[in-house]
């Protein structure tokens, strides 16, 4: 049976997204300029939703182009097959480009540029158990054999752009660069608002209140799980099968209780604490980590 993952730089990826050659191009080759707005997250963290918001402040909350335009189209992946070669043409500005590239193996050009990031993150309880049903639909990733065994799995290096740790890590070390903002998936459930104006500020856009009003209206869940263009559902055949799990499933905060035994959420904490004991950053689910 043909691995569906290929390894660079000692991380993997799945074979049906990317190639090496594809990776090697966009680390060493592709040109980042300036006005550049990259969007990254760890799997499952928020990308599809990020993606939204940004359409729509770069529009100024015309909701037309996110309308029309499906989103890995507005937002594309970085590491996709053929994707940098054709951004590096692109005459679009400023581009929004959406990457799970750990940090390491970014693109060498971003260093020194004036290109922002936008680093979204997520409770990892809640990124794996929607990576899990993500994993059980899609073909870029194995089925899993139960959830007990992916936890295992998704505490380790053993998956698809590496451990969550250490991807956070990796690009927390930006932390307090100008360039540079982190935004939690949970502050995002709180105060969609209130982080659609604080995004505005990083990027330097005023948009009047009208204008947030209508990013935040379409950015919500319920309006992008509508959205034909956010919500995947004409996406190539082949690659999704939505009647096994939607890929708009929930978007809520804490749903890891309804999934994790007493044994696996304590499991999880213990690696966590380890992973995390000398990480000065506090999360809002750090709380919820068991003493």
């Amino acid at each position: 049976m043909l691995d569906p993952y290929i390894e660079y730089k000692g991380v993997l990826f799945p074979n049906n997204m990317t190639s090496k050659k594809d990776l090697e191009f966009a680390e060493n080759e592709f040109l980042v300029r300036d006005d550049d707005i990259y969007n990254i997250t760890y799997p499952k963290s928020g990308t599809t939703w990020m993606i939204e918001i940004l359409s729509l402040i770069k529009k100024n909350g015309d909701p037309t182009w996110s309308n029309t335009v499906q989103n890995y189209e507005r937002a594309p992946w970085i590491e996709e097959s053929s994707v940098p070669q054709r951004l590096q043409q692109s005459e679009e500005h400023p581009r929004l480009i959406s990457s799970h590239l750990p940090k390491h193996i970014f693109m060498k050009s971003f260093h020194g540029s004036k290109a922002k990031v936008i680093y979204t993150i997520r409770d990892p309880k809640d990124a794996a158990v929607s990576l899990y049903y993500f994993s059980i639909m899609s073909t870029y990733y194995k089925d899993p054999e139960s959830m007990e065994h992916f936890l295992k799995e998704f505490l380790t290096e053993n998956m698809p752009y590496g451990s969550w740790f250490n991807h956070v890590k990796g690009w927390m070390e930006m932390l307090g660069k100008g360039n540079f903002m982190f935004q939690t998936y949970e502050d995002l459930q709180k105060d969609l608002r209130g982080s659609v104006i604080k995004i505005c500020k990083f990027l330097g856009k005023e948009l009047d209140d009208e204008a947030v009003d209508s990013v935040v209206e379409n950015a919500s869940f319920k309006s992008m799980k509508q959205n034909n263009m956010a919500n995947y559902t004409l996406y190539t055949p082949g690659y999704m099968d939505q009647e096994k799990s939607p890929f708009m499933r929930k978007g809520i905060v804490g749903d890891w209780k309804t999934h994790f035994t007493v044994a696996q959420n304590e499991y999880f904490d213990k690696i966590y604490k380890a992973e995390m004991q000398d990480f000065s950053v506090k999360f809002p689910w750090d709380t919820s980590i068991s003493e």
